[in-house]
């Protein structure tokens, strides 16, 4: 199941969450949630602090696995998989971007974009040019050898979603991705986020609380008490 062969495996949602539950403790996050994401759409799921989203998001990417329901992936499921081919969907098919970047602050800004090139095999020189690449279309460049701690907010978490899209993943998958930014700095990681994913036809499961940041979505799934409350297409 790699993203060579994804493209032509279905003819249905490209990732599939179906009665989703999952309990920390007493508190059930999830409950009974289905939610389908379409190939080269931007899915936005909203909802108070506390809601779900994030655990929707850490199960169909793979992260955290429920405790009942299923996650499909080009038809196939993802809950027999073992860790190691989780963790190679990360590097190949999936991207993912947290609230903060989560950048590797001993690497240099070019070497943390190249990093799930380098791990998949590619040669540090191309993974380096490619890594360039990236880093100039989400208007990075010229900061390439500098740590993430030298970047301002905007830009590191700008240099993250180019290190999310250098594989050319199938999904990606953003968690708040504007949360920890001001408005301005916020309203430029969309953009960018938006128009390459739509340049290259990623599909986008944004996780967010600012309706702002919703509006660049097609869709919406509303969540509420660990359950989808209403669900919007744009």
């Amino acid at each position: 199941m790699t993203n060579g062969d994804t493209h032509e495996a279905t003819t249905g949602p490209l990732l599939a969450a179906r009665d989703l539950v999952k309990t920390y403790g007493r508190t059930e996050a999830l409950r009974g949630v289905s939610v389908d994401l379409r190939a080269g759409e931007i899915l936005a799921v909203t909802g108070a602090s506390g809601s779900g989203k994030s655990t929707l998001l850490h199960c169909l990417a793979g992260i955290v696995r429920p405790d009942a329901g299923s996650v499909t992936y080009a038809g196939r499921p993802l809950e027999g998989l073992p860790e190691h081919r989780l963790s190679e969907l990360r590097r190949t098919d999936f991207g993912v971007v947290f609230q903060f970047g989560q950048l590797i602050p001993e690497l240099t800004v070019l070497d943390n974009v190249a990093l799930p090139l380098m791990l998949a095999g590619t040669a540090r020189a191309e993974a380096r040019a490619r890594a360039g690449e990236w880093l100039e279309r989400f208007g990075v460049r010229g900061q390439e050898e500098l740590r993430p701690g030298e970047l301002s907010g905007g830009q590191a978490q700008r240099a993250a979603l180019a290190r999310a899209l250098v594989s050319g993943p199938k999904a990606v998958f953003a968690d708040e991705p504007t949360g920890a930014l001001d408005s301005l700095a916020g309203e430029q990681v969309m953009t960018a986020l938006a128009r390459t994913a739509r340049e290259s036809g990623t599909a986008v499961l944004l996780v967010t609380h600012d309706a702002q940041v919703a509006a660049y979505a097609d869709r919406e799934v509303r969540m509420r008490d660990g359950a989808v409350a209403l669900g919007v297409t744009a």
